[in-house]
């Protein structure tokens, strides 16, 4: 009785400020709790390895718009794989592009579609136009999966070796390890550098290791040919069209599995405008995704196959609008102190607490990208091409570079977000990027 009467007593002590920033801590823990496990598996245990037993026939998909600068860099990197190049067949959509890029990749070797639309603007209609000129052109090509890249990407020359073992596993669909050929640029590149190895290390490799679902991110990755013919091309069309394909293979039953021997090098933005743009396209995409399959997902998780429940639940978790929860957090909190301070409310204990969690928000969210940035870091140290120097000191602006995603988030939420062409730049020797990551110069 006496514990009764002190957790009332202790629940009426509390501000309704208190009550709700505890709430949203709750809610925050709960939801991503299950993500410290996969950096313990991915610290304790090896991802599963696969051999193949046969090579396999592939069409490689590349949406260009305007690439002209790197676009043949891409193709000479898909050229020199280790693997029959017969069993490759390169096609590149050049979209709405008002440049060479279509004369260059046809001077590469590449075959060309030319796509002039400028009322379906977007990454997956180009795919779609794409895919149905190649079933016109070359029924009979025998494809048995195609592969997505961005225009400014450059790969490992065992990439496809790798992939194919992994679609002769058995694989309906699987992405790649996803590392970057500018992470010494600047603090925002070395910043997307950093995210993306830590989603492939600790998101997708511990996927793999369990045996659930990937999710596939962007570029480097394949899709069974059969799984595209079912779905009548590429339907996928939201903002990111890469995270709705990977929502909606899930509720179907599809998993994605993970290659982290296959080693892909994408070019991350350079200037703070493109990066705005591009993210804020992304968090917009995560909100499309969530309004269309977070009921989908919450039946998946009490309906599905037993071995697709766990999935529906992590993609739910991924597209969730976590950071909406810092968003609201920040924004409640500074609406009180505006409040007291023009004096429609009273200064209190309401008020010092929602300074203080406001602080405490912003710091834990600092804190916890520090630490994964560090871990990160720390096991991908020889795959991070740039010298110790820039490592330690990204350890440092890669919190900073995470919490500019909080103003974005906000914005995202009221603002029309239309697709926008990020220029590529960098030209890489293919040769660099077409052996296993080395130990950057120091």
């Amino acid at each position: 009785m006496q514990v009764f009467e002190w957790f009332a007593e202790s629940m009426a002590a509390l501000s309704f400020v208190d009550i709700f920033n505890g709430c949203v801590f709750i809610t925050f823990t709960i939801m991503y709790t299950y993500q410290l496990l996969y950096v313990l598996v991915v610290l304790t245990r090896r991802a599963p390895a696969y051999e193949a037993k046969r090579n396999h026939k592939f069409a490689v998909l590349i949406a260009a718009r305007n690439e002209s600068a790197v676009i043949a860099d891409l193709i000479g990197s898909i050229r020199a794989q280790n693997y029959p190049a017969e069993l490759i067949d390169i096609f590149i959509i050049a979209d709405n592009c008002t440049d060479d890029t279509a004369e260059r990749a046809r001077a590469a070797g590449a075959h060309v579609f030319e796509r002039f639309n400028q009322e379906q603007v977007g990454k997956g209609y180009a795919l779609d136009f794409g895919l149905k000129s190649i079933w016109e052109q070359f029924p009979d090509a025998g494809h048995e999966a195609y592969f997505v890249f961005d225009a400014d990407n450059v790969l490992d020359a065992n990439y496809f070796r790798e992939m194919n073992a992994t679609f002769d596993s058995g694989a309906q669909a699987s992405t790649s390890y996803r590392n970057s050929k500018n992470f010494g640029s600047n603090w925002i590149s070395g910043g997307y550098g950093l995210w993306f190895l830590r989603e492939a290390k600790f998101l997708n490799q511990a996927r793999l290791t369990l045996n659930t679902s990937c999710a596939v991110s962007g570029t480097g990755f394949f899709i069974a040919a059969d799984i595209l013919k079912r779905a009548g091309g590429w339907k996928w069309h939201l903002l990111t069209e890469d995270i709705e394909f990977s929502v909606s293979s899930v509720i179907d039953g599809v998993r994605i599995s993970y290659c982290p021997t296959a080693i892909l090098y994408d070019e991350q933005p350079i200037t703070f405008r493109d990066s705005w743009n591009q993210r804020f396209r992304w968090a917009k995409g995560f909100y499309q995704v969530f309004f269309h399959y977070a009921g989908g997902l919450v039946r998946g998780i009490a309906k599905n196959p037993k071995g697709y429940r766990f999935a529906c639940y992590d993609m739910l978790i991924t597209i969730a609008p976590g950071m909406l929860l810092t968003v609201i957090s920040v924004v409640f909190n500074a609406a009180i102190v505006i409040l007291a301070l023009s004096g429609a409310m009273s200064v209190g204990i309401a008020v010092a607490s929602s300074i203080s969690s406001i602080f405490f928000c912003l710091f834990n969210y600092i804190v916890f990208m520090f630490v994964f940035g560090v871990l990160t870091t720390f096991v991908e140290w020889d795959a991070i091409r740039m010298s110790r120097a820039k490592k330690i000191r990204n350890l440092f602006t890669f919190p900073l570079f995470q919490l500019t995603y909080i103003p974005i988030a906000l914005v995202a939420l009221v603002k029309k977000a239309t697709w926008k062409p990020i220029k590529h730049s960098i030209s890489v020797d293919v040769a660099e990027f077409s052996e296993a990551p080395r130990k950057a110069e120091e």
